[in-house]
């Protein structure tokens, strides 16, 4: 088994049990990059560059699928309501969770931050 330390806002939600509804908390995208971010950004791993945080709703959301021209700057803007929609599908959004990353929280020591 393979550990891997990500860093989310504090503020983020708890992570769901698998199956459960999606909660916005950045887990699984922070984990690894999605088969959209590898096709798309040939980011192969690491936390998703196109994770962004949004401090309104307290939750972490897909920039592919909100802003896609920010992160595919080729994109037409014609095209960018129809890629969303297919981002949509292709991710499973707002779905199930899927992600059966462990779970410990803990926070940087005072030097650190």
């Amino acid at each position: 088994m393979r550990s891997t330390i990500i860093w989310l806002k504090a503020d983020a939600p708890m992570k769901p049990a698998v199956g459960q509804a999606c909660n916005g908390c950045g887990v699984c995208c922070a984990a690894e990059p999605c088969p959209v971010a590898r096709f798309f950004l040939w980011q192969l791993r690491d936390s998703c560059r196109a994770l962004e945080w949004h401090a309104d709703v307290l939750q972490y959301r897909c920039g592919m699928l909100r802003q896609p021209s920010v992160y595919l700057p080729w994109l037409p803007a014609i095209w960018q309501t129809w890629f969303a929609r297919r981002v949509r599908r292709w991710i499973a959004a707002g779905t199930a969770c899927d992600s059966d990353a462990l779970v410990a929280s803990g926070t940087l020591p005072e030097d650190q931050i």
